[in-house]
């Protein structure tokens, strides 16, 4: 199983970060996307990748909405070119990007036929806009293969949709193997349902760690990433499903207190709701053990990669530099020792 990282691109230090990314071992970072907040994920990428040899990137996430599908699949295609092939393209149905324009997540059907759009661009078919042939004319010289198209899904309907279009479901839905198991048997008979073959998907997860001694300093790092994600299966389209109705409660009160104004913030208002037994399940937290466990969970539930998001805004600057340095020197060799 892969390992990546979740980065911000911020301007100025984005050679440093992946830089350091590639040192420590991490397989691969995503950028976050949402344009009011920070900079450009895939001038990020560019830069980043002439920083580095091996470390992959990807969008964590882009969105169709900001961008028409042509112009996204021109921005993916550039940096995979720049890159050398090192590029995955994921894309959502939009969270703080779109709140930041006066607008809620995109509509599923709306999203969908997006989804098919762009990855019809990347695979350098043409598409018909009223009348007139579209597609992106210079992909005939690019040299690196196809950009996988990664889509972020939290409920049944984007999973469906990721099943029969996408290349690669990266869920975020939590960490707890039941849930994951239930993503994977949607995913997998929404594939065989449309003529797929189940075994092209490939599947990774998003998932908040909290690595610490302490069980509740490591809860603590996390918890405006913890509520960030229980809020995204609190959305319109997901509704809590392949939760218990415990769960189900915690993530609809994360969502209906949710200010996204206060996005990844520890100390949000929005973070009451979370209780431990919760985090435990959602997250992967404690001592670098108890991580190494729950990771490999993953990895034998057939996940190919785990996109990690580590301590959020507001967390103390000492207790969040102990998680990184025991996620990069302790969790990730083990995992990596124990790999077949």
């Amino acid at each position: 199983m892969q390992f990546w990282a979740t980065r911000t691109p911020e301007t100025g230090t984005i050679e440093t970060q992946a830089t350091r990314a590639e040192a420590a071992g991490w397989d691969g970072i995503t950028f976050t996307d949402s344009q009011n907040l920070i900079g450009d994920p895939f001038v990020a990428v560019a830069l980043a990748g002439r920083a580095t040899e091996h470390l992959r990137f990807g969008t964590g996430v882009a969105n169709l909405f900001t961008r028409h599908p042509a112009a996204l699949a021109n921005a993916a295609i550039t940096v995979q070119e720049e890159t050398g092939g090192r590029f995955t393209l994921g894309v959502g149905r939009g969270d703080t990007a779109l709140f930041h324009l006066g607008r809620k997540p995109q509509p599923v059907a709306d999203f969908g036929a997006a989804l098919a759009d762009v990855q019809a661009y990347l695979a350098g078919e043409t598409l018909d806009l009223d009348g007139r042939p579209s597609r992106i004319r210079w992909l005939d010289r690019a040299k690196q293969a196809k950009v996988p198209l990664d889509v972020a899904a939290s409920g049944p309907k984007v999973i469906d949709l990721a099943a029969r279009t996408a290349d690669t479901i990266t869920f975020a839905v939590g960490a707890d193997p039941d849930r994951l198991a239930w993503g994977l048997d949607l995913a997998r008979k929404a594939a065989a349902d449309a003529g797929r073959d189940p075994a092209d998907l490939r599947f990774g997860a998003y998932v908040n760690i909290g690595c610490h001694p302490d069980l509740d300093t490591a809860r603590g790092l996390i918890a405006g990433g913890v509520a960030a994600f229980a809020h995204f299966s609190a959305m319109p389209g997901s509704i809590g499903a392949g939760l218990d109705e415990g769960d189900q409660a915690i993530v609809a009160e994360v969502g209906r207190r949710y200010d996204s104004n206060q996005h990844l913030n520890n100390r949000a208002d929005h973070t009451d709701p979370l209780a431990p037994e919760f985090v435990d399940r959602f997250a992967v937290v404690g001592p670098p053990e108890r991580c190494v466990a729950r990771l490999q969970e993953l990895a034998d539930l057939g996940f190919e990669r785990a996109v990690l998001t580590g301590a959020t805004f507001g967390a103390d600057r000492d207790d969040a530099r102990t998680a990184d340095r025991l996620i990069t020197g302790d969790v990730l060799p083990a995992l990596r020792q124990g790999a077949p």
